[in-house]
């Protein structure tokens, strides 16, 4: 795994349940290279997301390492890594989760503020993706406002706003129709060409998936090549 850009090495979850152990994750190991877009594939409850988590900052594993470009993220302090999991990150869920309150343009905005950056500035990066996403005549509407297809479109520019070098998605296309999920797929995938993105992204849908660079299957927390 020495060309890789990110690394997992011997992780393990494991969770309490009463006196019971229940392990998630058993011993993975996994490298990936730069610009390499991954789906992890398996049935519900095999690890997937947990594995995407601990990949993404948000959730530290039992044992192992998770290193990025040389840097061990879960030898970090908790300041570093929420800075770190800012910045180099972005994720898309099944669900959205924008906020309701704000416009189209204002969540997009929201990592970059966050993130200290300078309200005119962000403003700037967020209608340059918003655009990107084909959504610039919507900048202005609330999530509501929205088909589902058009939020997924703004989680994702929010998801980018900062540069991040990796992208996360859980099931980004799990509440679309077909027609819909296909097309924010397409998008995903033009934004890690043109973007030079890693991706890695959970999904059950089997068509999808062949059209990425590498199938990575997750079996009672193993990954299965």
């Amino acid at each position: 795994m020495s060309d890789s850009f990110v690394e997992l090495k011997n992780l393990s979850k494991s969770f309490n349940k009463g006196e019971s152990e229940i392990n998630v994750l058993k011993d993975v190991s996994l490298g990936i290279k730069r610009g390499e877009m991954i789906a992890l594939l398996g049935a519900s409850g095999a690890g997937k997301s947990t594995l995407l988590h601990i990949l993404g900052g948000l959730d530290r594993p039992s044992a192992g390492s998770v290193i990025y470009g040389g840097r061990d993220i879960y030898n970090m302090g908790e300041k570093p890594l929420s800075d770190f999991r800012n910045k180099e990150i972005g994720f898309v869920f099944q669900s959205h989760h924008l906020l309701p309150e704000f416009s189209a343009l204002e969540n997009v905005m929201m990592p970059a503020l966050i993130g200290r950056m300078k309200r005119d500035e962000a403003a700037r990066q967020a209608h340059s993706l918003l655009e990107k996403v084909g959504l610039s005549e919507r900048t202005s509407h609330k999530p509501g406002e929205l088909s589902g297809g058009e939020q997924q479109r703004v989680a994702l520019a929010r998801a980018l706003v900062l540069a991040p070098d990796v992208l996360l998605a859980d099931e980004p296309t799990g509440n679309l129709d077909s027609k819909t999920g296909d097309e924010v797929f397409s998008l995903m995938v033009e934004m890690n060409r043109s973007m030079g993105l890693t991706f890695v992204m959970v999904t059950h849908n089997e068509k999808l998936a062949v059209q990425v660079d590498r199938q990575i299957r997750v079996q009672d927390g193993r990954i299965i090549f």
